[in-house]
């Protein structure tokens, strides 16, 4: 039996010639976007797909095209039309005075799911954020469904939660003077971050970074590493907070496991540079393992588009290894690549996460050896070196002077080369 709180709609996309590839419309993004509705507590009940030369500049998908997207709405009593791409504030608006229903477009439907699945402080910041950049030039007439609907004493639909009706009714001085506010609050999200990020270099804790498509399996993997027992389900943007958990990668060897919010074609602008806040742990991770769904049929366009973002939010030089998930529900096996960082997993079987451990490790190994040296005390200064740069296992002091077993880095093998008993590193 429907739930009757769900909310009825028609989803429509377009495929316009003069659009780049990654902006059209394809029955592979209307399938993606019927997954985000039903994220977001709504059902389809039918989907229409147009192609053009060019976006229609009043009705963006044509005259005659809206009267089929009418009529299906009609015979289906929905009370939402979902576009799949973004949409003008003046095409918004002359939409839903053609169709007399409540009209989104992607970039709504996405900033909604995010409402209301951010739990911490700092999420809710980004989102409150992103919702603000992306409503202040559509201020004007784009919220009188609102009003109508809580007149009536309706639930809020899809696509208005978030800041709420007294904010959006503002004027837009008003909206300014809040996201130069919530821009300064994320900055101290990030300072304190910072903070946190040198406590974790001095101690030499390395960060390993979970990315990947939503929906690929990142909270799986975290829960199979760590025993992390994250709310793991197969839903679009489970997961919108980072979650860090220590991670064992060998006897005496640990490091910090982050998951973070999985990547999606056609992600508002916006709302990846709210998201930076959390995002930029990326460009400061020891190594990333971008998580793949190897059984899905749109495996490579997603694989192109966490790529895109990873370089964007700079971190394309860190090293990376291509973890393909689910090879236990691949359709073929055989399909799945081969290669130096490359490895075949199932998260949810525990198969292939040993391979990655030693992976990891040996990736954050490179370049390091575990020495014993033998210090003179008049090297306090190069001790105070070690401390700072090194990991430090144990310091003994002793007649024949200070004893420290230390892993070192590549570029500190000269300065200790003299102190380790045969003159080799």
């Amino acid at each position: 039996m429907e739930n009757t709180d769900t909310e009825r709609a028609v989803l429509v996309g377009l495929a316009a010639d003069i659009m780049e590839e990654r902006e059209r419309s394809s029955d592979a993004t209307l399938d993606e976007l019927e997954a985000l509705l039903e994220t977001a507590g709504g059902r389809s009940f039918g989907k229409i797909l147009q192609s053009k030369r060019a976006p229609d500049p009043r009705s963006f998908i044509g005259e005659g095209k809206v009267r089929e997207v009418k009529a299906l709405i009609e015979a289906n009593e929905c009370t939402l039309a979902v576009f799949d791409n973004e949409l003008s504030p003046s095409q918004l608006r002359a939409l839903e005075e053609d169709l007399g229903v409540h009209v989104l477009d992607r970039s709504q439907l996405i900033l909604d799911i995010f409402a209301t699945r951010a739990r911490t402080r700092e999420g809710r910041l980004q989102v409150e954020l992103a919702q603000y950049n992306y409503l202040l030039p559509r201020l004007t007439g784009m919220w009188t469904h609102l009003v109508r609907q809580t007149a009536s004493g309706g639930k809020s639909p899809i696509g208005t939660r978030g800041p709420g009706e007294t904010q959006l009714e503002t004027d837009r001085r008003h909206i300014r003077r809040k996201i130069q506010k919530l821009e300064e609050e994320l900055e101290d999200v990030r300072r304190v971050r910072g903070t946190q990020r040198r406590a974790r270099e001095k101690n030499g804790v390395p960060v390993i970074a979970l990315v990947g498509y939503t929906n690929a399996g990142k909270s799986t993997l975290l829960n199979r590493l760590t025993g992390a027992g994250i709310e793991a389900n197969d839903r679009l943007f489970d997961t919108l907070d980072t979650t860090t958990r220590k991670l064992t990668l060998a006897p005496g060897s640990e490091a910090l496991l982050s998951d973070t919010v999985g990547f999606i074609r056609k992600l508002p602008h916006h709302l990846v540079e709210a998201f930076k806040a959390t995002l930029e742990e990326l460009a400061f991770a020891d190594v990333l393992v971008h998580v793949i769904d190897a059984s899905s049929p749109e495996r490579e366009t997603q694989i192109d588009v966490v790529r895109r973002l990873i370089s964007e939010l700079g971190a394309a030089g860190t090293p990376c290894i291509d973890l393909y998930n689910k090879a236990d529900i691949c359709p073929d096996p055989a399909m799945i690549p081969r290669g130096e960082n490359v490895i075949a997993v199932s998260a949810k079987t525990g198969e292939g996460t040993d391979r990655l451990l030693e992976k990891i490790n040996e990736i954050l190994n490179q370049g390091k050896k575990r020495l014993t040296l033998t210090l003179p005390y008049s090297a306090g200064a190069l001790l105070d070196t070690l401390h700072r740069e090194a990991q430090v296992h144990d310091v003994k002091y002793t007649d024949a002077g200070i004893v420290v077993d230390v892993t070192v880095k590549q570029e500190l093998w000269g300065a200790v080369r003299a102190y380790t008993g045969d003159g080799r590193v």
